[in-house]
């Protein structure tokens, strides 16, 4: 959590660069717009149904977690405008000033005339109506790393030795870190046969802000994409050294001690604890499918129709479909979940490929 998010010297609270080819890792967004503009497709449909439809304005909000570079933003306003359905506010919740900074620069050289819509805030509002989006946030969140053995279950923690960081395990006694490590130890079957333990992660941050994100939505849902697996593929006998993964220069790596505050730290998504702590908080799992079947479901492959063969852009675009798709890039790997409140209909982006068998 320091590492990541301590004001000045965490990660996500400095000055450098962390997104796209300068950075340390390119997300979806940062690759082209067609991401953002797919994805709008089905953020049109559900603002229509959470506000006032007044002219080219649906009438219901946005609310984006953790913004990053703000091409998100920026893309998804640009594509709403362009059909018509722009939201009533584009809220963005960052706790980073750097990067606030970063994202308003950006709308205002690149869309000046949407600015005016876009309000950022540091904490999350009272009460909300509309979309919530959360692309690659919950992997950031940070996570408990879990050892089971045959003498108990072990939290694994940060000492100091020597001015160095060290790994430090020591028991779990007692707690929520307990209960949900002892529920996976007893639903999994034994994790304790294995050299040195099976290390894991539990990510109790992940349910609480699922928890909050129930508490102030009124009527909508909830997107995340992200990736990561179901239950039994995530705590599978052969991930036994967990999915915790650092990211610097586009390179991946598994030491947080190397440059702790200058590199990304990351662990692979659990969405089938994201679905029961959203039941368990009211919401409805209103969809789960790969990024690849969402993003097909929501007209990708109608928007690359829109681009001539013969257009010199268009070698670029397939390019970067075939990344967003592919099941050996981003298409698998990634899932997207949605968790919904007083909003029966069903969502545009799971009409197939229904997923939630796997959870």
């Amino acid at each position: 959590e320091l590492a990541l998010y301590a004001p000045g010297l965490g990660y996500y609270s400095a000055g450098a660069a962390k997104f796209g080819a300068s950075g340390d890792f390119i997300t979806a967004p940062e690759l082209s717009a067609l991401f953002a503009r797919t994805i709008a497709r089905q953020l049109a449909s559900l603002l229509v149904r959470t506000g006032d439809n007044t002219g080219d304005i649906a009438g219901g909000d946005i609310l984006e977690l953790g913004a990053g570079s703000g091409r998100l933003a920026l893309d998804l306003l640009t594509e709403l405008e362009r059909i018509g359905q722009l939201p009533g506010r584009y809220i963005i919740l960052e706790i980073g000033s750097d990067l606030v900074a970063r994202q308003r620069d950006l709308l205002v050289e690149h869309a000046p005339r949407l600015v005016d819509r876009v309000e950022w805030l540091q904490t999350l509002p009272n009460s909300f109506s509309g979309a919530i989006v959360a692309n690659e946030v919950i992997d950031a969140l940070p996570t408990h790393l879990v050892v089971w053995r045959e003498a108990g279950i072990h939290e694994r923690g940060v000492a100091v030795e020597a001015g160095q960081f060290v790994w430090r395990d020591q028991t779990i006694a007692r707690g929520p870190l307990l209960a949900a490590a002892s529920r996976l130890q007893r639903g999994l079957g034994d994790l304790r046969g294995y050299a040195g333990g099976y290390l894991s992660e539990v990510n109790l941050a992940a349910g609480k802000l699922v928890e909050s994100l129930a508490s102030l939505l009124v009527k909508g849902a909830i997107f995340l994409i992200d990736y990561g697996f179901g239950e039994s593929e995530y705590y599978h006998a052969q991930r036994d050294r967990g999915t915790l993964m650092c990211h610097y220069r586009h390179r991946a790596h598994e030491d947080p001690f190397h440059l702790p505050g200058l590199e990304d730290i990351t662990s692979h998504v659990d969405f089938s604890a994201i679905a029961a702590s959203g039941i368990s908080a009211g919401l409805r799992l209103a969809g789960y499918t790969t990024q690849a079947q969402f993003l097909i479901n929501c007209g990708i492959t109608e928007l690359l129709g829109e681009v001539a063969a013969s257009d010199p852009g268009y070698a670029s675009i397939a390019r970067v479909a075939q990344k967003l798709l592919s099941p050996a890039e981003m298409g698998e790997l990634f899932k997207v979940m949605a968790l919904s409140k007083n909003l029966p209909e069903p969502l545009p982006g799971f009409s197939h490929g229904d997923k939630r068998r796997l959870l």
